[in-house]
C-alpha cells in the first residue's frame, strides 16, 4: 500500500514541479507570494476557530496532552496518569472515549453564524495524528474507524456552507510520535518518507475531497518548508486544484516561513503587531487563554471576557488584521454554555457594529486616546471611530479628522444624527446622547464627510 501511494504521490509532485508544467505559479517563494489574496477573506474579518480531537478525552492541561505526558514527562500530566488511569495505559485507549454523542454539526454552524462569523476553521489533524475525517492513512486512527464513527469534517462542512459561512481546514503537517516522522527528524530530515507517504496524500485527499476555502497549516517548525515539500504543494493547489482561485493559505509552511511567505500572515499565536503591518495578517487566540482545546480544569477567570474580545476584534481589525476566534467543544461534542455566551455575545455587538467591521479598511490613522481610547476603520467615503469607553461627560474629542461643512455624525443603533463642533487646526469634539446604548462596550461613531 505504501508503495502505491508512493508512486502516486510522486506523480502528482511531477506535474508541479516540471517548469511549465503547473500553470501561472511555479514552486517557489517569489511566485507563489506574487498570488492576490482571494478578496473573500479580507472582508470576511472574524473567524471560530475549533480545535477538536482525541485530546478532548482527558480534556486536561491543554491539546498538547499527550506530549506533555510522555514526551516532556511533565509531572503535572505524569501525576494525572497516574491517579486516574491503570498501569499500561497508552494514549491510542482514549480515542474509544472519543464518541461525540452529541455532536450536532448544525447546532455548532448556527452558534458560530449568530457570532457574526464568516468563516469557520476546525482542526482536520493535530499534532496527536488523529484525523477528523476517514483518512486512508491513518488507519483505525482517524473519526470513521473508531471514536465517533463519524466524518466530522465532511458533516461540519456541509452545516457551515449551508449557512453562507466559508470553511476551513487546519492540518499539522507533523506528529509528534509518527514512526515516519520520528525517523525522518533521526535522519536530519534528510528523508522524506513521512513527507511523501503521509503528509502530502492527506493533504491532497482534504483538498479534493472536501473543497476548502482556506488550509490553516501548522506544525511546521522543525523542518525547513524543502522537506514539508510546501512550495510543490502550494504550486499545485494555486494552479490545479479545485478550489485555485478562491483558497487562502496562511504562512506556516517550514521553519523560517513564518510572517514571511504564504497567503496571508499568522506570524505566532495571538500575534499583535505595535502598528499596520505591510501584509494582510490574522490573529488567531482562545477564549480560555490557557488552551486551544476543552479543558474540564478550566476556570471562569482564565477566560476572555466579551469586552476584551469586543476590544481585541476592534484593534485587529483597525490594524488590518483578521480575528479568528478559538472555542474548543467538550469530549461528547457540545460547545460549552460559557463559549456560546461569548460567541452570541460578539454576534449582537456586530449586529449594531458590523458596518465599521465587515470589509472595512485601515483608515490613514489607526488609534487614538484623547479624551476616551479609539479605533479607526474605514469604508468608501466614511470612517469609523470605535470607542472602548463611554465618557462620564457624554462628549468625545476626536483631533485627527478634517472636518468639512458636509460633515455628518452619527452613532450606530441610534436613530438621530450627533451634536458636534469643529476643533482647530482639526479634530472634533462629539456630543453623545442619552441612550441605553451607554450600557454596553464598544461604540462606534460613523463620520460622513471627513478627510
Amino acid at each position: 500500500m505504501l508503495l502505491e501511494w508512493g508512486v502516486l504521490v510522486a506523480v502528482a509532485m511531477a506535474t508541479v514541479l516540471v517548469p511549465g508544467a503547473a500553470g501561472q505559479y511555479s514552486p517557489d517563494w517569489e511566485s507563489l507570494d506574487s498570488r492576490p489574496l482571494p478578496a473573500w477573506f479580507d472582508e470576511a474579518k472574524l473567524g471560530v476557530f475549533v480545535h477538536w480531537g482525541v485530546f478532548a478525552v482527558p480534556g486536561f492541561g491543554s491539546e498538547w496532552f499527550w506530549w506533555h505526558w510522555q514526551g516532556a514527562k511533565d509531572p503535572r500530566y505524569v501525576d494525572f496518569m497516574r491517579k486516574n488511569y491503570p498501569p499500561g495505559f497508552s494514549y491510542p485507549d482514549f480515542a474509544p472515549d472519543f464518541r461525540a454523542q452529541f455532536f450536532d454539526p448544525d447546532q455548532w454552524a448556527e452558534i458560530f453564524r449568530a457570532s457574526g462569523a464568516k468563516y469557520v476553521v476546525l482542526t482536520s489533524k493535530h499534532h496527536e495524528g488523529f484525523t477528523n475525517w476517514p483518512s486512508a492513512h491513518s488507519w483505525n486512527w482517524n473519526s470513521v474507524d473508531c471514536g465517533p464513527h463519524r466524518d466530522i469534517v465532511g458533516e461540519l462542512g456541509a452545516a457551515v456552507r449551508k449557512r453562507s459561512m466559508h470553511y476551513g481546514l487546519y492540518h499539522s503537517l507533523f506528529e509528534w510520535f509518527n514512526p515516519l516522522y520520528l525517523a525522518d527528524k533521526k535522519s536530519g530530515f534528510r528523508t522524506q518518507g513521512y513527507v511523501f507517504h503521509k503528509v502530502l496524500p492527506e493533504l491532497y485527499d482534504l483538498v479534493n475531497r472536501y473543497k476548502p476555502d482556506l488550509i490553516w497549516s501548522d506544525g511546521d517548525w522543525e523542518a525547513k518548508d524543502t522537506y514539508w515539500n510546501s512550495t510543490g504543494f502550494l504550486a499545485w493547489l494555486y494552479n490545479r486544484s479545485p478550489v485555485k482561485d478562491t483558497v487562502v493559505t496562511n504562512d506556516r509552511w517550514g521553519d523560517g516561513c513564518s510572517c514571511k511567505h504564504g497567503g496571508y500572515y499568522n506570524c505566532e499565536d495571538k500575534y499583535t503587531p505595535g502598528q499596520l503591518p505591510k501584509h494582510k495578517w490574522e490573529k488567531c487566540t482562545s477564549v480560555d487563554t490557557n488552551s486551544w482545546g476543552n479543558r474540564r480544569n478550566m476556570r471562569l477567570d482564565e477566560l476572555l471576557r466579551l469586552p476584551d474580545i469586543i476590544d481585541d476584534l476592534t484593534r485587529t481589525v483597525a490594524l488590518g488584521g483578521n480575528y479568528l476566534l478559538n472555542v474548543g467543544p467538550t469530549v461528547d461534542g457540545t460547545i460549552p454554555p460559557v463559549f456560546e455566551e461569548r460567541l452570541r455575545g460578539l454576534g449582537d455587538w456586530l449586529h449594531v457594529n458590523g458596518e465599521a467591521i465587515y470589509a472595512s479598511r485601515p483608515w490613514r490613522v489607526q488609534m487614538e486616546n484623547s479624551s476616551v481610547p479609539l479605533w479607526f476603520t474605514s469604508k468608501g467615503q466614511q470612517v469609523y471611530a470605535i470607542l472602548l469607553a463611554w465618557p462620564s461627560d457624554y462628549t468625545v474629542e476626536i483631533s485627527t479628522p478634517l472636518t468639512l461643512p458636509q460633515t455628518n455624525v452619527t452613532l450606530l443603533g441610534y436613530p438621530a444624527p450627533l451634536k458636534w463642533s469643529a476643533l482647530q487646526p482639526s479634530g472634533l469634539v462629539v456630543t453623545l446622547p442619552v441612550t441605553s446604548l451607554a450600557g454596553g462596550h464598544g461604540w462606534t461613531l460613523r463620520l460622513d464627510g471627513v478627510a
